[in-house]
């Protein structure tokens, strides 16, 4: 049985759309699992923003979630923003499938992404590593196609 859930509806530029479900394990990961469509087909940056705020589309959502003041890197480097979680691949249909398991984004505590917004980027997150200007603060991954704020689902 899984513990608190959480649920972000993500929309953005030409038709991007989707949805994705979080989940708090009992060891304290978080499972992140859904779908979105409408992207190019390849690799996308994929992270947690600081804000839910999405009054001026995706850009509000601030830089990456970074709690403990690090550089971007991977999800697996120990140097990360919390909030980096590396790339999703959308097929030649546009479509991505997500299914992403991480310790540093929690629903409960001071760290909490509850509140918060996940966002979708153009191109490819480098993870640090590209040796752009870009790469240690937002993996040079390009506009924010889509986002959406993580809000607490119902148990109904």
């Amino acid at each position: 049985m899984g513990g608190l859930k959480a649920v972000a509806i993500i929309s953005g530029d030409h038709n991007v759309k989707g949805s994705l479900q979080f989940i708090q394990q009992s060891d304290g990961a978080t499972y992140v699992r859904g779908k979105i469509s409408g992207l190019t087909p390849g690799l996308h940056g994929f992270h947690i923003h600081s804000f839910g705020d999405t009054t001026n589309g995706c850009n509000s959502t601030g830089p990456h979630f970074n709690p403990y003041k690090k550089d971007h890197g991977a999800p697996n480097h120990e140097e990360r923003h919390a909030g980096d979680l590396g790339n999703i691949v959308a097929g030649p249909d546009g479509v991505a499938e997500v299914s992403v398991l991480d310790m540093q984004i929690p629903l409960t505590g001071a760290n909490s992404i509850l509140g918060r917004a996940v966002v979708v980027h153009a191109d490819p997150d480098d993870l640090g590593r590209g040796g752009h200007e870009l790469s240690k603060t937002t993996g040079n991954a390009g506009a924010r196609v889509g986002c959406g704020i993580i809000g607490l689902q119902s148990s109904v």
